[in-house]
């Protein structure tokens, strides 16, 4: 998989390929560096998923939880703010990472060794025109 982005108003349609190659898939880790525009496009696929909440960054909250058009929940991870794996442990991060539904992860980094096998890699990288692209590892 592999989506460029060239401009923001591209992005939707980007959401929509990415939820199409979803598949059976769960647990997504997104790696990119700071301001490349992972909280962007995870709210983009949010939406796409149905949810009608404000997705932001769970920077200080490390976990938001959404419901899709399905009233199923939707968990949106920020590990940035994590500094030592016991955080990740103290809030239960198995019971969203196991619970069979939708995980969204930024900066897995910082918590690589307790993703789950199943966990699919996305980066996303700034070209050096400015377009996003959003690639399988």
């Amino acid at each position: 998989m592999r989506i460029e982005i060239n401009d923001i108003s591209e992005i939707e349609q980007a959401a929509r390929e990415f939820k199409e190659a979803m598949g059976n898939h769960k647990v997504f880790a997104f790696y990119g560096s700071m301001g490349v525009g992972k909280t962007t496009f995870i709210k983009a696929v949010c939406e796409e998923l149905g949810v009608k909440e404000t997705v932001t960054s769970p920077t200080f909250a490390i976990v938001n939880e959404y419901r899709d058009k399905t009233n199923t929940s939707i968990y949106h991870f920020d590990f940035y703010r994590i500094n030592r794996l016991e955080e990740v442990f103290d809030f239960g991060y198995e019971d969203y990472f196991y619970s069979g539904n939708v995980c969204f992860i930024e900066w897995p980094e910082l918590v690589e060794t307790i993703l789950p096998e199943n966990c699919i890699k996305i980066a996303i990288r700034s070209t050096e025109d400015g377009c996003r692209v959003v690639e399988k590892l």
